[in-house]
C-alpha cells in the first residue's frame, strides 16, 4: 500500500527539477516491464538530479515490494 499511496501523514513534494531524461527513462522502463529491480538506480538518478527527500530516496532503495502504480515511478515522468 505504501508503494502506491505513500504515507498519508507525510506528504512528499516532488520537485520538477528532479525530472531528468535518465530518471524518466528508468521509470518508464520499470512501469512498462513491471520489473522494479532498478529502483535503487532510480534513487541514484534522483539524487544526482538534486533530490534530497529521504522519503523518496529511502522508498526507492527499500526492499519493496514495488508495483505498477508506485508513487515515485509515477511522479518521475510527471504522472499524478
Amino acid at each position: 500500500m505504501h508503494c502506491v499511496f505513500g504515507n498519508p501523514f507525510r506528504s512528499v513534494t516532488f520537485s520538477p527539477s528532479w525530472r531528468t531524461p535518465t530518471g524518466g527513462a528508468l521509470a518508464s522502463q520499470m512501469y512498462e516491464s513491471r520489473d522494479f529491480s532498478a529502483m535503487p538506480i532510480l534513487a541514484d538518478a534522483l539524487q544526482d538530479a538534486g533530490c534530497d527527500s529521504a522519503d523518496v530516496l529511502d522508498h526507492c532503495r527499500g526492499p519493496g515490494p514495488h508495483v505498477r502504480g508506485c508513487r515515485v515511478v509515477d511522479l518521475v515522468p510527471g504522472k499524478e
